[in-house]
């Protein structure tokens, strides 16, 4: 394959449009009209991919096609959803979403038994967010769309579909708080952070859960604002999972914690990680905790594989030099970390990291997929790269965005 450096060319908005409705093949940009092409220096496009390592081995464990949702700020950039060849040579689908949205969390998952695309589109995703999340089926028609409940909207964090059907999704709320107790007012706004449970068919809630009624506000590592008119996030909610056993795994950027959550009680079970963990941080030999001695810091994406081991992506930043306490908190690069958990001793032993390739730190955003032969595809959140990791953690593959470019998660998904 390939070592040089090269670039993949995107659909025009226009013509993903197009594509979508089953005009055009959703193919590489040079199957585009002329028309099409002649009307990309005045319409916005999705941003192209700039492949930097591509080495043999990087797709094989899935036969992956590479799913992203790059997002910008940037005018002369749509925000959408796209799948592209393991090689990433060729786009495969492309959609772009209305000027003044974005897409996060587009990937492949199963509904009714059928395989589908999945994305949430909207406006916020990580602040007080608005949006939907939609299913299209291997035809890419909308066959469903999910919306949160009980008067809140979905935010783009998570949208996951359970194997009955039912999708779980975050949701953002402003509320009031009392802090005197941590030195702040009696009356400062909050953003509490809500999970739910939908039955995707009726859109009826199953399941809700608020971190306020469960978490103090005391756990949070985010310094309080200096009004109490400034929302304070002090949870932020970014991941919810399904565990092994059943119960979820809420997961909150600010509190450095990832909680185990009854799904029938919404009593919390177990805590890994922050001010309150239920589990004694080490790290085997040849790996370290970071500087304030935990296992992870501003992190994303907790996911369950089996056997007591969790993968985590650890962001070790979020733009803040320091914790609420003034102490030094981070690692100067954000990396994927393996943690393996024993109850009988409530041990949460760091076996496994995997660092930036260029030693950098994402303020926000990312995730890691576990590959079925122990690879890792990445993607490296407000920062513009996804990578892909082999079973030793060689680096295979590595792609870049232009810069200000990003996608919130990276996949990689066998596809037709």
């Amino acid at each position: 394959m390939p070592q040089n450096r090269w670039t993949v060319r995107a659909l025009t908005a226009a013509a993903a449009t197009a594509a979508l409705a089953g005009v055009l093949p959703a193919s590489a940009s040079a199957s585009v009209p002329a028309a099409a092409r002649a009307a990309a220096s005045t319409t916005p496009v999705l941003p192209s991919l700039t492949v930097l390592t591509d080495k043999p081995g990087a797709g094989a464990a899935l036969g992956g096609d590479l799913f992203v949702a790059p997002s910008s700020a940037d005018p002369a950039y749509a925000s959408g959803v796209e799948i592209l060849s393991p090689d990433a040579r060729k786009v495969v689908w492309s959609h772009a979403v209305p000027a003044g949205q974005e897409a996060a969390d587009f990937r492949k998952q199963t509904y009714r038994g059928r395989p589908v695309l999945t994305w949430w589109q909207g406006t916020g995703l990580g602040g007080l967010s608005q949006g939907v999340d939609y299913v299209y089926d291997d035809h890419y028609r909308k066959v469903a769309e999910v919306r949160a409940g009980n008067g809140y909207s979905a935010d783009g964090h998570e949208f996951l579909i359970t194997a009955d059907d039912t999708a779980l999704i975050l949701a953002y709320k402003e509320t009031t708080a009392d802090l005197r107790s941590l030195g702040g007012p009696a009356d400062q706004k909050v953003i509490d952070g809500v999970v739910q449970e939908i039955d995707i068919r009726t859109g009826k809630v199953l399941f809700q859960w608020s971190a306020a009624d469960h978490v103090p506000y005391a756990q949070s590592e985010q310094p309080l604002p200096a009004s109490a008119a400034t929302p304070w996030d002090w949870f932020h909610v970014n991941a919810v999972k399904q565990d092994t056993d059943g119960s979820l795994l809420v997961d909150a950027r600010n509190t450095w914690t990832t909680y185990d959550v009854s799904r029938r009680t919404g009593v919390i079970r177990w805590q890994l990680g922050g001010k309150a963990s239920s589990f004694k941080l080490t790290a085997a030999p040849g790996q370290h905790l970071n500087t304030a001695h935990t296992l992870f810091a501003w992190q994303h994406d907790p996911e369950p594989l089996g056997h007591g081991l969790y993968s985590v992506f650890d962001n070790e930043s979020a733009g803040i030099a320091n914790t609420g306490t003034g102490t030094l908190s981070e690692l100067p690069y954000s990396r994927v970390d393996t943690v393996r958990l024993d109850p009988r001793t409530h041990t949460a032993t760091l076996v496994r990291s995997v660092a930036q390739p260029s030693g950098l730190s994402a303020s926000s955003q990312g995730n890691a997929q576990t590959l079925r032969d122990g690879g890792l595809v990445v993607g490296w959140g407000s920062l513009p790269y996804v990578s892909e990791f082999g079973p030793s953690g060689s680096l295979l593959f590595n792609a870049e965005f232009p810069a200000g470019v990003n996608t919130y998660r990276a996949y990689r998904f066998a596809w037709k």
